[in-house]
């Protein structure tokens, strides 16, 4: 299955060799279904927010692109209140520039860009886009608040960040206890709330 394969060479280069600022890995063990997160660029107002994102990949993919939303609400001209992405890439031509020739490392890079600079010609929120052209100084103030309110480091941990915090965890037992597995000594109600978050 061509799907599979290319999936897998993406997700492996996607841990080896990622681009800067952006981390992408599956949800569970299903290949279709995956996670990624995209720290804010410095110089914008966005800055310091970590920004997570589902990226659902169709049956067809590579000839379809995959299905991307922001699961961190963000004040972007662009991206709308349930996430959703106004990019020419996520989108078949004609009214669309998606061709298999990209890949999921590319698409993310282009909603980083599109991060750093919004497009406000081709907006999904309108009251926003106006805010950006008319009154830029009003637009970083409310893009500002919304990052510390939904995307701040010290609100909520990051799945690679629980990572390297349970790591240490683990890596500071004793020698003669048994090393158990990442978040077995978590007990279940605790293992769903972090899932609902």
């Amino acid at each position: 299955m061509q799907r599979a394969s290319r999936l897998k060479r993406e997700l492996s280069l996607l841990t080896t060799e990622p681009p800067p600022g952006i981390t992408c890995w599956q949800n569970e063990s299903q290949l279709d279904d995956l996670r990624a997160q995209i720290l804010g660029g410095a110089d914008t107002p966005y800055e310091k927010g970590i920004f997570n994102l589902e990226i659902v990949v169709p049956e067809r993919y590579p000839f379809e692109p995959p299905k991307i939303r922001f699961l961190t609400p963000i004040y972007h001209p662009n991206i709308d209140s349930a996430g959703r992405i106004c990019l020419d890439v996520l989108k078949l031509p004609p009214k669309g520039a998606w061709r298999p020739s990209l890949n999921i490392s590319t698409l993310l890079t282009s909603i980083q860009l599109l991060m750093a600079e919004p497009n406000p010609d081709d907006p999904l929120m309108a009251d926003i886009s106006s805010e950006y052209k008319y009154n830029k100084q009003l637009f970083l103030l409310n893009a500002r608040e919304w990052t510390e309110k939904y995307a701040s480091q010290q609100k909520k941990v990051s799945k690679p960040l629980e990572e390297k915090i349970n790591q240490s965890k683990t890596g500071t037992t004793n020698d003669s206890a048994v090393q158990k597995r990442k978040g077995s000594n978590i007990c279940k109600k605790e293992k769903k709330s972090r899932l609902d978050s």
